[in-house]
């Protein structure tokens, strides 16, 4: 039998001895594109090399692509666990010609792949062709030797590919596998073709055209090849199944899923395993490329498909958090050919763990809910929107779980009702985002790539140098010419002003030239990733196209930016000693007076931890070692220890930037790759503090830290406030923590006794705080007191005192405090039929400006903001006193 991972191995080792160049899988989220959500098929990180962007890495390239379908128009979510064949994860294999070969070298490779290789049964093939490709059709009569009926030709789309409405296309040539006449269904292009029994295993697409508003406007100067086989569609045909879930991959995680959960793969509980299968394989990827669960975006739809994966390991009776506990068979059966998997698996396994914990809360709520919402619901009928939308905004239960929870008893959510509730909601914080006439479209700056390549940076050894302008963009369009006055986009051949990317904003500084020009430059953009874009506004002079200018970057600005670049690389190190090496980048900003790092963490940071690692830091800059840069290509870099941070586009050649001591040979205390700005010596950057930690979002923190003379000024703004605070107290900066502990002390002491003072003065009844003597109405003793300054906390004592010392009465006192009033009232055991303490209190509560009041019919309490009317309560109870007399 051939194995999921011979296979995959099979493919690439056959195009590597065909002069291909084997290329790893690309990142999920695609760098190229922002139309896609996750890369969806294997030529996506090609995509720009297919439009002439970007230079191919070899003529020839094969790969084995991860990709996600989970989200946006390409969404198999939902059909996952119920086919045969759909699947959120997939690996496409496919081989590449960038203006090499054409059609005749593609299908005589594919032939001799499926037919050699991996040694399927000729006469059980059966290719397509368009309908106008004579010249493919050809090629497989006089290649594979197959009969004209097993070459069919396909007059619709699906045998014809497009990038989009504008950009390369051509025509397809699909294989097809014949499962036999036991299996349902007919050949492609026959009434029968949506059966199981023909099922497409590779298809070749020959791009060979150019079209423009989905017209074919004429021929590519260089045609190319772009295949793409589904490397679990082609394991069930080699492993003899009909399912991609009963592979060998799928089937070993299927088993651990058994195991784990107690229940067998069969029955209603099949299809949950299958899903749990799935889901792991997506979410494991998915975080180890850099997406972390959250409430938008790509982060939503990770989570959405791990709540998913959760709730059918709850359906089938898993008593714990279940996810988890599966990564390890995931890195078995896969961590070999991905390595990432392995060296994220630690922040993997936490992820899946604190969210399926935090998710069981919400499922056994949500689904209690829902089972009350459709009690008494037959088969076909729908919830309406309005019922799924309040699960979702009141209790926090996923629509989709919602509508995956009812696919069984065949229940409908009403979608549309459900849109139009969560619309109504979000009705006024919705807004789409719009450009502003300051910044050219994407279009602009594709025109100037096309035409001029990439802008030359020089950056890394000067701050200076001249430039030639190729051109000049205002207001969103390309001109010749800009004068004073006017804001301006300029762009040169070659300039030393670096483009905000990878979390380092780009330079600021000055552009001059003949006749007086001068430009402010207030920053540097770097659109596409490979053009440097000037921003300012032109103070004197005029600029056009084909002037040399000269460029100088403010280097003291620089400078400070440099320092806070190269110490979030040490703060990166430090955190990765200190906390383990799950820690990875999610986020920076390098600014020139601040830094922001962002990374993977499930907790906060403890005070000590947060010393030992601005320690560590600081270490490595005193030692001041050399900072040195190396060019090499990604895998020697990695191979070498340097980090990479996942999603990041690389090149041939990659900056290898290693600084601190070394840790063992041949390794710095931080080898990272980076295309930044950095200092020469770790001891430029002078001084390391941070400001803060916090959380970002479930799973990611922040550290803020200042640089340099930044640092030193925050540093020495604090001793000047302690040194203020040890002149106010008389004593010396090193003696105010034990000074300061004396008067908290002190303060204490003389809380207490001014407590117990006004207590017996409340008691004595001296001072004027207290009646000469207690009140009578109608035979009921009554005394009332205010007090300025006394502690609420103290009324309770007050009035226990009052009411012993008068055997039976009714007790009020006022506690006045900065301008407010605490009422009490107490009334001894024997009244308490007649007299009740709440309604004693709430009459004087409403005098003092306040409302209600509470407790028991013995003692209750309330207050009010009127202060100043602190008699007028104990007359409002001497009041209700008079009128009970009456």
């Amino acid at each position: 039998m051939h194995s999921t991972n011979d296979i995959r191995r099979t493919f690439l080792d056959y195009f590597a001895g065909n002069d291909h160049l084997p290329v790893p899988s690309a990142p999920l989220v695609p760098y190229n594109d922002p139309s896609l959500m996750f890369v969806n098929a294997g030529m996506v990180p090609f995509k720009n090399v297919f439009t002439g962007l970007e230079t191919p890495p070899a003529p020839r390239a094969a790969s084995s692509q991860k990709c996600v379908r989970a989200g946006g128009k390409h969404n198999d979510l939902d059909n996952v666990g119920y086919t045969a064949r759909h699947l959120t994860l997939f690996e496409m294999l496919g081989n590449f010609s960038f203006g090499d070969y054409f059609k005749e070298r593609a299908i005589e490779l594919a032939w001799g792949l499926v037919t050699g290789e991996l040694g399927l049964a000729k006469d059980r093939l059966t290719v397509t062709v368009y309908h106008t490709d004579d010249e493919a059709f050809g090629l497989w009569k006089k290649i594979a030797g197959l009969p004209e009926e097993r070459i069919i030709r396909i007059p619709t789309k699906d045998n014809f590919w497009a990038m989009g409405a504008d950009g390369p296309c051509g025509p397809c040539s699909e294989i097809f596998w014949d499962h036999g006449p036991s299996v349902a269904g007919g050949p492609p292009g026959s009434p029968d073709e949506d059966g199981d029994r023909f099922v497409e295993i590779w298809n070749l697409v020959f791009m060979q055209y150019m079209q423009e508003n989905d017209q074919i406007v004429g021929d590519l100067p260089r045609p190319s090849i772009d295949t793409g086989m589904g490397l679990e569609r082609i394991a069930t045909v080699l492993q003899g199944v009909h399912n991609v879930f009963e592979t060998d991959t799928f089937r070993a995680l299927i088993e651990a899923s058994e195991e784990l959960a107690g229940a067998k793969a069969e029955g209603e509980a099949l299809a949950s395993h299958r899903v749990i299968a799935d889901h792991l394989r997506s979410t494991s990827f998915l975080i180890a490329d850099g997406v972390l669960p959250s409430n938008e975006g790509r982060g939503y739809v990770l989570r959405r498909i791990m709540r998913r994966a959760m709730r059918h390991a709850h359906l089938l009776g898993a008593s714990d958090p279940l996810m988890h506990r599966l990564v390890p068979a995931l890195v078995s059966e896969m961590g070999q050919a991905y390595p990432e998997l392995g060296r994220a698996q630690p922040l993997i396994e936490e992820t899946l763990q604190r969210e399926e914990t935090r998710f069981r809360q919400t499922l056994d709520k949500g689904l209690r809910l829902l089972d009350e919402a459709t009690d008494g619901m037959a088969e076909g009928a729908e919830l309406p929107g309005e019922t799924a939308f309040r699960l979702y905004d009141t209790f926090g239960f996923p629509y989709d779980l919602t509508e995956d929870a009812l696919r069984d008893r065949n229940i409908r959510v009403d979608r549309a009702g459900f849109d139009a509730a969560m619309a109504q909601q979000k009705a006024a914080a919705r807004a789409a985002w719009k450009g502003s006439g300051a910044t050219a479209d994407e279009d602009v700056w594709f025109d100037i790539a096309e035409r001029e390549g990439s802008t030359e940076f020089t950056g890394y050894a000067s701050t200076e140098g001249e430039g030639r302008v190729v051109a000049l963009v205002v207001n969103g369009k390309e001109v010749a010419q800009a004068d004073g006055g006017q804001e301006v986009i300029v762009l040169t051949n070659q300039t030393p002003f670096y483009g905000e990317s990878g979390g380092q904003t780009g330079d600021a500084g000055r552009i001059s030239g003949d006749k007086g020009l001068s430009i402010k430059v207030e920053d540097t953009a770097k659109p596409l990733g490979r053009l440097h874009a000037m921003r300012g506004t032109i103070e004197s002079g005029t600029i056009a196209l084909g002037d040399t200018v000269h460029l100088a970057v403010d280097a003291e600005r620089r400078d400070r930016v440099r320092a806070n670049h190269s110490a979030t690389h040490l703060l990166h190190a430090a955190l990765r000693h200190a906390l383990g090496e799950h820690v990875t980048q999610k986020g920076s900003l390098v600014a020139e007076d601040r830094l922001r790092f962002d990374f993977s963490h499930p907790k906060a940071l403890s005070p000590a931890e947060l010393a030992a690692i601005e320690a560590e830091v600081n270490a490595e800059i005193r030692h001041n070692e050399q900072v040195t840069t190396r060019l090499m290509s990604p895998d020697d870099a990695v191979s070498a220890g340097a980090l990479a941070l996942f999603g990041e586009k690389y090149g041939e050649e990659v900056r290898v930037l290693s600084m601190g001591r070394t840790t063992e040979p041949g390794r710095n205390y931080s080898v990272e790759l980076c295309g930044g700005t950095h200092v020469r010596a770790t001891g430029d950057i002078g001084l390391f503090r941070i400001i803060s930690e916090s959380a970002v979002s479930s799973g990611v923190r922040r550290i803020e830290a200042l640089t340099g003379e930044a640092a030193r000024q925050w540093v020495v703004g604090r001793e000047e406030t302690l040194k203020a605070v040890a002149a106010a107290l008389k004593t010396s900066p090193e003696e105010v923590e034990g000074r300061v502990a004396a008067l908290v002390d002190e303060r204490r002491k003389l809380e207490r006794e001014l407590a117990e003072a006004k207590k017996q003065l409340a008691l004595g009844g001296g001072g004027g705080a207290a009646p000469s003597a207690d009140e009578e109405f109608g035979g009921v003793k009554f005394s009332g007191q205010v007090f300025e300054g006394m502690n609420p906390k103290e009324l309770r004592g007050l009035l226990d005192e009052a009411k012993k010392r008068m055997g039976s009465g009714i007790a009020a006192i006022v506690a006045v405090n900065e301008g407010r009033a605490a009422f009490a009232v107490g009334v001894t055991d024997d009244l308490t039929e007649r007299f009740s303490a709440v309604e004693l209190v709430q009459a004087g509560v409403e005098a003092l400006g306040g409302k209600g009041g509470g407790g028991r019919p013995d003692m209750a309490q309330g207050g009010g903001p009127d202060g100043d009317k602190a008699a007028e309560a104990l007359d409002a109870v001497r009041r209700v006193l008079s009128a009970v007399d009456a």
